[in-house]
């Protein structure tokens, strides 16, 4: 089993700054890419920034600039530092993983449970 948990989220005032964490732990071999994604409320789950375990990032397009996204590999953890927030960022932040549990086994997801980042004055 693979359990992601993540940590860091609350309220922050607008131009304010937050970074979250993600560990992962449980059976894992291999974690190739790990990611942030967000869901605000009545809208659908996107992705925030994903990096890749040789460091290879990408972002969308709205947080360019302000969200820097991060991993340690020994630690199993992936981080987001996000800067400059906006109203707009408010959202649930999930992590995820694409996991190989075992040298043969597939390639799955695994998300975490959410974090609430609020952004108002």
């Amino acid at each position: 089993q693979v359990q992601l948990v993540e940590s860091g989220g609350g309220l922050v005032h607008p131009g304010g700054s937050l970074r979250l964490s993600c560990v992962a732990s449980g059976s894992i071999f291999s974690l190739p890419a790990m990611a942030w994604y967000r869901q605000a409320p009545g809208k659908q789950r996107n992705l925030v920034a994903g990096v890749t375990s040789g460091g290879s990032t990408n972002y969308a397009d709205s947080v360019k600039g302000r969200f820097t996204i991060s991993r340690d590999n020994a630690k199993n953890t992936v981080y987001l530092q996000m800067n400059g927030l906006k109203p707009e960022d408010t959202a649930v932040y999930y992590c995820k993983a694409v996991v190989q549990r075992t040298a043969m086994s597939r390639f799955d997801d695994y998300w975490g449970q959410g974090t609430q980042v609020t952004v108002s004055s």
